[in-house]
């Protein structure tokens, strides 16, 4: 394909690699993606929870739960087993719906603004669909018979992102693949907008906010916080059911619960500084939390 002008550095490694592939076996690098992402990206705070490394204890959520090696592992097979028995079939059974939308894998690619620009809308779309059919799962007969599975875990980990019931991962699936839908992108895209939406509910999982954490950069974003709280009230939760964004929540009255337990905390540690005992500790308010 002509493109009237000299192809990138970029452009030349995406040629060369993928020119003598199928666009089914490039759109199917997703699975292998999905299945790196979901091992390894977990891994790292798992292990240092499991050592029981006290430094991480001020950023720990829900600092009294602590998961067994056995429990940790017994998600992980479960979510394997899921991934090849779901999640797996339902890439290789997509890609004619994928081509059908636009998905394109040729030259040129991309610029970043472009990539950047849908992402933003891709997230955006996911969000509000994603709350919407969350939300509806907390109903009586949906968290009874669906999403009871994916509260077992009142103090989530990052493995415990995809641990669902199988009608789960279907349903909410549904608004990963409206926004490249409706917005059609490159294959390279569609790849990094897979992967980083795998690696920001691992984020919100992860069972830590640390002073790095993405909340404190990026506006709105509700991050581990804003999802903990919502596994630890469990079933009972009418709270904080978006997945990235903090804005639907807030829109439609369903974060009461969450801002009202934050005021007050604050009020607490502002009562705490008063008395002249300095800052709180960051366990002695989790701890109040958990009460």
């Amino acid at each position: 394909m002509a493109i009237g002008r000299p192809l990138s550095h970029a452009e030349v490694l995406w040629f060369n690699y993928s020119a003598k592939m199928s666009d089914p076996l490039l759109y199917f690098h997703n699975i292998l993606f999905l299945f790196l992402i979901f091992t390894l990206v977990p891994l790292p705070l798992v292990l240092l929870d499991l050592m029981g490394f006290k430094a991480l204890d001020k950023y720990k959520l829900q600092p009294k739960v602590r998961l067994t090696f056995n429990g940790i592992l017994k998600c992980y097979k479960d979510v394997a087993f899921m991934f090849f028995t779901v999640v797996g079939p339902l890439q290789l059974s997509s890609y004619p719906i994928v081509k059908m939308v636009g998905v394109r894998t040729g030259l040129p690619l991309p610029s970043m603004w472009e990539i950047l620009a849908q992402l933003v809308v891709y997230f955006l779309i996911e969000d509000y669909g994603n709350y919407w059919m969350h939300r509806a799962l907390h109903g009586k007969w949906g968290y009874e018979k669906i999403h009871r599975v994916h509260h077992e875990f009142t103090a989530p980990i990052g493995f415990a992102a995809p641990y669902a019931h199988w009608a789960e991962v279907l349903i909410l699936g549904i608004p990963s693949f409206v926004g490249p839908a409706l917005v059609p992108c490159h294959m390279v895209t569609l790849w990094l907008w897979i992967a980083l939406r795998q690696i920001e509910a691992i984020d919100t999982h992860s069972g830590y906010e640390f002073p790095w954490s993405l909340t404190k950069f990026i506006p709105f974003y509700g991050g581990a916080e804003h999802h903990d709280y919502h596994h630890f009230v469990g079933g009972q939760s009418q709270s904080n059911f978006a997945s990235v964004f903090t804005y639907c929540d807030y829109i439609y009255g369903t974060d009461k619960g969450y801002r009202f337990q934050k005021e007050h905390l604050s009020k607490m540690r502002r009562r705490w500084i008063a008395e002249g005992n300095g800052e709180v500790p960051q366990k002695m308010a989790q701890d109040q939390k958990l009460q």
